[in-house]
This record gives C-alpha cells, structure tokens and sequence, in this order.
C-alpha cells in the first residue's frame, strides 16, 4: 500500500477532528415560553426539551393561568432537567436552577407573556431570548442548528414542521406600507441560505440581548396578534433579521384549514383572534408612526383587506361563528381608530441600561 501524503494526512486528521468536535452552541441561552391552560402541548414541549443534544442556560415558563396543575408540570420538569444537566453556572458562582416559574395573576395574553418572560430572563443576565408557545416541540439538533447564525445575525427565525410533519409556511415580508403579510413571498432561501425578514414569530424567533435593549420589551397591550409582527419590524430598524431554512421546531396543535392550490393554507381562528386581529393594527400604526412609516391611505387600504381576508376565513373555515364573527371584526375594526386618535400612547420603553 501506497503511503499517504502529507496532505491526505491532515486531510484525515481534520475528518477526525470534525466527527469529535462539540456542536456549536449558544452562549447564556434563555428559552421562552408562555402558557395558558394547555396543559397537554406543555407536556410534549418539556418532554422535547429534555431530548435536546445541548442543554439551554435558562427555560423561562411564563404560566398565564397561574395553575397549580402547571405549577406542579414545573417542578418535576425542573427535577428531571438537573438530573439531565445539573444547575447552570451564574457569572462563575455557584449553580442555579435552568428552570424559572413565573405565574402571572392574571391572563396577560401572548404578548404579555412573552414580554414578562423576556422581562425576567434578561433580568437574570440571558445573551439570547428563544421564544415559543405551549403548542410546538422543538427539535433535538435546535440549538446546534441556530448556533452558527448568531456568529453574524442577531435575530433568526427558524423553520418549521407543521403538526402534518409537512413544512410550515410562514409569511416573512411584512408590506410596512399596508401592514399585511405578503402572502406571495417566495418560499425558496436562493444562493444567500438565508432570506431578510422585518417580521418576527415567537414560534421559535430568537433574538439577542442587544436587541432588546435598544428596542424594549415585546409590547404586552397587543394580548395577541400582531405583537410578534411588530417587534420583528422594530428589530429591523436596529439590525437585519433573517429567516432561515434550518427546521428547529414543530407544531403540535392541529388546526382547521382552508388549504389554497396546495402552497398556503387559510387557518380556523376564534372571535377573539379576529377582534384583537382588527384592533392591534391600531396599535400597529402608532409604530409605523414612530418610525415615519405609516401612510394613511395604504394603511387604509391594508386594513380594509385585513378584514375581507377574516370574512373570508368566516366563511370558508368558521361558518358556525359566521354572526359573532362578523361584529368582532367590525368592534375591533371601530376600536382600532379609538388608537389612533389616543393621545396618551406611547411606544415601549427600552430596558434600562446592564
């Protein structure tokens, strides 16, 4: 046999070197999570967690229903997680608990729940915030995945696994003119790997430390809908979110839906998505305000189509909810112009400095 050259040697040694390298990893790692009385999606996202190949800094729980049944999920959580990973270190002193309860007193919705989660984990010093709700399950390889792109972005929206297994389409190019998702952006990631968003889901949206203190908190008067969409487009003002092909996560809740030629689908949603849906895009062009951003006519016209795509939702999905429906849409249409004519609004504040 031949002998080997000098450079089929370090060839061979950085093969080896390659399979025996630890993953990237993501440094004081806070996940994120908000809950409210889905007590049986919390369990399949905890039991997800403990398959992670990496283990996270800290695991915020943020409970909305303030539940002893909750509570008590937890606290064997927490023990199964130390007996996986121990404590986390803090600053070189003694070990922590990963897991932080933080029940709330009363529902704050979504977007409360997530501005008091990253509340609370950047008190507690985390460099990156991964957020999501009670209804996916992340992946084992996650962290290991999103680890290389924080080298050089600072806000990263992971791929999806609907609850099918199927790939999840996700509108990532917000139209600031007329404050809608562009439901026609290409799904392909092209040469880059990558696509540039101004938008943000906290399904699995991770962003950095330095975001948050330039921008605040997520804004908890949206309860739900928009919230995400809105923090996403303010990050964009202060660096350059992308969304990425690497799928971390999975959806666990089947939702009904109107599928569209196979490519997108129209989901089910309740009378309260559609009021708040309406209502936050009050909410929503106080920010385009801040910003210089917000064109009345545009805006108008986003709104307008906004509420025909709800009827529309109404009739192809949730006929049952057709009556209710239609004045939800309609009281959170009226309550969205009360916003705009609020005097006393201001935008969130930013944290104070570390």
């Amino acid at each position: 046999m031949c002998p080997m050259t000098n450079g089929n040697v370090l060839k061979r040694n950085a093969a080896e070197s390659g399979r025996h390298a630890k993953p990237a990893t993501i440094d004081k790692l806070a996940m994120v999570i908000t809950t409210y009385k889905r007590q049986n999606l919390l369990a399949t996202l905890f039991d997800s967690i403990l398959a992670l190949e990496q283990a996270p800094w800290r695991i915020i729980v943020v409970d909305n229903e303030h539940s002893d049944e909750t509570k008590g999920m937890v606290e064997e959580f927490e023990a199964k997680v130390t007996g996986r990973w121990g404590k986390t270190i803090v600053d070189g002193n003694g070990g922590q608990s990963r897991v932080v309860y933080a029940p709330q007193t009363e529902n704050l919705g979504g977007a409360g729940g997530f501005s008091a989660g990253v509340k609370k984990a950047y008190e507690l010093g985390a460099e990156w915030f991964w957020v999501m709700d009670d209804d996916v399950a992340v992946l084992p390889d996650a962290i290991a995945k999103l680890a290389p792109w924080t080298k050089r972005h600072e806000v990263i929206q992971g791929s999806r696994f609907d609850y099918d297994g199927g790939p999840f389409y996700w509108q990532y190019d917000f139209r600031i003119g007329l404050g809608i998702p562009n439901p026609i952006a290409p799904a392909a990631f092209g040469p880059a790997g990558y696509r540039v968003m101004n938008t943000l889901c906290f399904e699995g949206g991770l962003f950095s430390r330095r975001v948050v203190k330039e921008i605040g908190l997520p804004d908890p008067r949206f309860f739900i809908y928009w919230d995400d969409t809105i923090y996403g487009y303010r990050a964009s003002k202060v660096t350059q979110p992308i969304v990425v092909p690497d799928v971390v996560l999975r959806r666990t809740r089947e939702i009904g839906n109107w599928d569209i030629a196979g490519v997108r689908q129209l989901n089910s949603t309740s009378d309260m998505n559609r009021y708040h849906i309406m209502r936050n895009r009050g909410y929503m062009a106080r920010y385009f305000m801040v910003y210089g951003d917000y064109r009345p006519f545009l805006f108008a016209l986003g709104t307008a189509a906004t509420a025909a795509k709800e009827i529309i939702r109404l009739v192809a999905v949730d006929r049952e909810h057709l009556r209710t429906g239609l004045v939800q849409i309609a009281k959170g249409w009226w309550d969205s112009r009360k916003l705009l004519h609020d005097t006393d609004w201001r935008p969130m504040p930013a944290p104070l400095d570390d």
